[in-house]
């Protein structure tokens, strides 16, 4: 049975093995067997490395009906712990197990909705390592400071150790994408809490990134800054100087502004 990709879905499979190996021994794994998922698996080329681990009790999700018919095909062993459905869709909580690790070369298209699910569900998603485009996983892992550096940098970064492992080049996919790829490790850190409210946090950060040429004072007028805020040395920074720890100073002093209004 031969699967093709399909434009719609942005599928792009990977036809290297080497490469897809890698990938899959950059899973830090424990003696103890853990629940891994694999997003997309397409033709099963990171699914044949991770069925020969023993501590991994392997389940792939497949929005692709014909890769689906494909993985039942060529393996068997896993039944019904091959699902067809969209990933964004599904309730993590009921279907699978905490602690969760995911695993896959991420549809380029859907990558970021991807990442903002694991953050829904970030104390079940302990360990995240994937494939997708260069550009985005430069913008995940860097550091502040940069032009590359954004939203999904800091959301992400409040919650988890960012590795960047290495580039792929478009040659080693079917068909080739016309830009370059890159794999990431995603670990998630000690943090239980932001210590501030995570709504107004997310909109904080929003907000100062889609102003990120102006200084926080301008960028972040529409959330009406008390006084003590508006002249602190902080605002005159812009969005990408400034780390995690500092964007939750800044919401927990409006946060704390707002109640005592």
């Amino acid at each position: 049975m031969k699967v093709r990709p399909k434009k719609f879905l942005g599928q792009h499979f990977l036809k290297d093995r080497g490469v897809a190996e890698r990938i899959v021994e950059a899973l830090q794994l424990s003696d103890v067997t853990q629940q891994v998922v694999e997003i997309g698996p397409g033709t099963g080329v990171l699914t044949q490395f991770l069925v020969a681990k023993p501590a991994v009790d392997l389940q792939l999700v497949e929005i692709d009906r014909e890769s689906v018919a494909y993985l039942k095909e060529h393996y068997p062993q896993l039944g019904t712990k091959i699902t067809e459905g969209d990933f964004l869709e599904l309730d993590l909580h009921t279907k699978f197990e905490t602690p969760l690790l995911i695993i896959g070369n991420f549809p380029y298209n859907i990558s970021s909705q991807i990442f903002f699910k694991i953050l829904e569900h970030r104390n079940q998603v302990t360990q995240v390592v994937c494939m997708l485009q260069k550009e985005v996983a430069d913008r995940i892992a860097e550091k502040p400071g940069s032009k590359t550096y954004g939203i999904l940098s800091v959301l992400l970064q409040a919650y988890y150790d960012v590795t960047y492992l290495f580039k792929v080049p478009p040659g080693v996919f079917f068909p080739p994408p016309k830009v370059m790829s890159a794999v990431i490790r995603l670990t998630r850190n000690s943090r239980t809490q932001l210590g501030c409210d995570e709504a107004l946090f997310k909109t904080v950060v929003k907000q100062a990134f889609q102003n990120r040429r102006k200084t926080l004072r301008n960028a972040l007028k529409i959330l009406n800054l008390p006084a003590s805020l508006v002249s602190h040395p902080l605002m005159e920074k812009r969005a990408e100087q400034l780390e995690v720890e500092q964007f939750i100073f800044l919401t927990l002093q409006l946060e704390q502004s707002r109640e005592a209004r």
